[in-house]
């Protein structure tokens, strides 16, 4: 089973959703930055918003097209769509939640599969509750759940992970993952979590200003971007321009500076010649802190510099270091803790070679 999809939706001058892919059975994910169009494209497949052109089918079930003036009501596309916010009815139980959608059902099979797809989702104990007194994650499960009971044959999912902590998260990516192996359908799952992306996805979608910017799978198109603003969508926080110095090809690398300042890198070689200019992008989480100069290492690139400022996010701090270019680093509060960290302390920051990635220019 397969869901086609080719969309085309203006809203203003400024802004118009236009693409064509499709989506076969498992999960692909539909990523990036906001105001690029995830939710729209989401509404417009289910068919809460209606395309100024196009065609959606799932095989050789024409569900829309402008053409011929088809266009199925979204409760006869037999679509599932767990919206970010659920839209939980607070006067009803967990399990009248759930059975909603199973109104043509006479009431014993209405609980029967309701409270099937509630112990696969591990909520059979809350049928009684209503979701103010169920937590985040529990609700989030009742969405799910409610969603998948009516056995759609495409399932839509708009950040539903989103406002969960990592525990709940990783418990429903858990569930998803053994009621996908279970079902497969076709499943358009948006998110703006790397982590998110790499536990559930077979492949990824990237959305820039309405277009697809990149398809493939996770590993390729997140850990190789070919653009800086890939770059950033990816998780690099650290993007800047250099000039190309020196060729090494028998190495398979080469040696850049900085064009903002004197700083050189060693980064992965690509085509690019002396004298190019090129982009490189590098992970906060990816680059090394130590108080003292290190000796002996494998790792290429050792700069010199002065901490700015750090301020903690939860189970990591941030690190604004001045090498000559101010670069974001990630350490954990022990590593922290332990160098003795503050503004003000001079440190030396270790990269490997290829943990520079040449995203664009090369």
């Amino acid at each position: 089973m397969t869901l086609a999809v080719r969309v085309r939706k203006r809203f203003a001058a400024s802004f118009a959703l236009d693409v064509e892919f499709s989506v076969p059975l498992g999960v692909t994910i539909l990523f990036g930055a906001s105001g690029s169009g995830k939710t729209t494209l989401l509404r417009c497949v289910a068919g809460l918003l209606r395309p100024d052109a196009g065609a959606l089918a799932v095989d050789a079930d024409m569900i829309f097209d402008d053409r011929t003036g088809i266009d199925v009501p979204p409760w006869q596309r037999r679509f599932g769509f767990v919206f970010q916010h659920l839209a939980l009815f607070p006067h009803l139980t967990a399990a009248d939640n759930i059975a909603y959608g199973l109104a043509h059902l006479d009431a014993s099979d209405r609980r029967r599969r309701a409270e099937a797809i509630a112990e696969s989702f591990r909520i059979g104990h809350l049928l009684t509750r209503r979701p103010a007194e169920i937590s985040g994650g529990e609700r989030q499960r009742v969405g799910l759940a409610r969603a998948l009971v009516t056995d759609p044959r495409v399932l839509l999912l708009d950040e539903p992970l989103s406002g969960l902590d990592r525990i709940a998260q990783s418990r429903i990516i858990e569930d998803l993952r053994a009621w996908n192996a279970a079902h497969r359908i076709p499943i358009l799952y948006v998110t703006h979590s790397h982590r998110e992306v790499f536990a559930l996805g077979e492949r990824v979608l990237v959305l820039e200003e309405g277009r697809i910017a990149a398809d493939g799978a996770p590993d390729t198109v997140l850990q190789l971007p070919e653009t800086d603003v890939m770059a950033a969508l990816a998780g690099f926080e650290n993007v800047f321009d250099t000039m190309v110095e020196t060729r090494m090809d028998a190495a398979g690398v080469m040696r850049t500076r900085a064009c903002s300042s004197a700083v050189e890198l060693e980064v992965p070689l690509t085509s690019a010649q002396p004298g190019a200019t090129i982009r490189v992008a590098i992970r906060a989480g990816d680059i090394l802190v130590a108080t003292e100069l290190p000796r002996g290492l494998s790792a290429r690139n050792i700069l010199p510099g002065r901490i700015i400022s750090l301020t903690q996010e939860g189970p990591r701090v941030r690190l604004s270091v001045d090498v000559g270019l101010t670069l974001e680093v990630h350490v954990t509060p022990t590593a922290r803790t332990a160098l003795q960290l503050q503004a003000g302390t001079p440190v030396w920051l270790v990269i490997k070679t290829h943990s520079c990635r040449v995203v664009y220019g090369g």
